[in-house]
């Protein structure tokens, strides 16, 4: 399978992540512009139709460096964005969790992208520092919440409610209430602790993104490039390590939609390569 429902879309599985554009730690200007530009027009050259972004990679930074690059957008082109987070003077992700907040920052992706409907907006659940973690259910917040989701998209303003960094809990609740079209969690190789919200996300027919497939961005060490097995089937095959990590991942359900991001065209076009990776019958990482 090499497309899967989104919202009112249907997208190829390995689309484009814009959180690598902005400068250092997601933060402030690329280091260079030009070369931003670059790989969102040869990403939807070479048939990219789903790109993540968000108003606070940047903050305000990825939004407005896709709709320089691709505005007007093809008619196919997927444009998902979040809300939940903020960023301050100094970078540091702050929670914007609030009703109002979430309907403001709806509307402020809007604005800079320049489109009257996102195909989905991901409610985000906010953890701290920590984007991976999901934590414990704030249940009169997140009814509040999911009551601005639901008329943001009834008004038409998003084509579809998603959810990121979440609980099994946060999911079943979410069901209770509306349909939810898509579900971004960290997953990787390494780190499998998503894996119940994954297969819920596989019973229900949901979109599931996985963020960090490669490791995370903000760590130094990084197990899943290290992995000693991922190493030994990249030599095997002749790929890189990251190519293997992103193969495997997209091999684990067929509801998985990858959004791997880059600021290089080379490794952009190694990444949407990966669909086509048999991995070796022994991998086992």
């Amino acid at each position: 399978m090499t497309t899967y429902p989104l919202g009112e879309y249907t997208v190829h599985r390995i689309g484009f992540g814009a959180m690598q554009l902005p400068g250092p730690g997601v933060f402030g200007p690329p280091r260079d512009r030009d070369q931003a530009l670059a790989v969102l027009k040869r990403a939807v050259e070479l048939g990219v139709d789903h790109i993540d972004t968000a108003q606070f990679y940047g903050p305000d930074v990825a939004n407005e460096l896709i709709r320089e690059a691709l505005y007007p957008y093809p008619a196919n082109l997927a444009l998902v964005s979040k809300v939940g987070a903020r960023r301050d003077d100094k970078g540091a992700w702050i929670p914007a969790s609030q009703p109002d907040e979430l309907r403001s920052d709806i509307e402020t992706n809007l604005r800079e992208l320049g489109v009257d409907k996102l195909a989905a907006v991901n409610l985000r659940i906010h953890n701290g520092e920590d984007p991976s973690a999901a934590g414990p259910v704030d249940h009169e917040l997140f009814d509040r919440q999911l009551t601005t989701m639901i008329a943001a998209r009834d008004e038409g303003l998003i084509g579809g409610i998603g959810l990121s960094s979440i609980s099994p809990e946060h999911l079943r609740i979410a069901l209770s209430r509306t349909e939810i079209v898509t579900v971004q969690n960290a997953y990787n190789l390494v780190d499998r602790t998503s894996q119940p919200v994954l297969d819920a996300c596989t019973e229900h027919g949901i979109s599931f993104v996985p963020f960090f497939p490669l490791g995370s961005a903000f760590n130094a060490d990084n197990p899943v490039l290290g992995n000693p097995a991922v190493k030994k089937a990249a030599a095997d095959i002749g790929k890189t390590p990251a190519q293997i990590a992103l193969a495997w991942t997209l091999a684990v359900a067929p509801n998985v939609l990858l959004i791997p991001g880059t600021s290089s065209v080379a490794h952009l076009e190694e990444n949407l390569a990966v669909a086509d990776i048999q991995l070796p019958a022994d991998f086992a990482p």
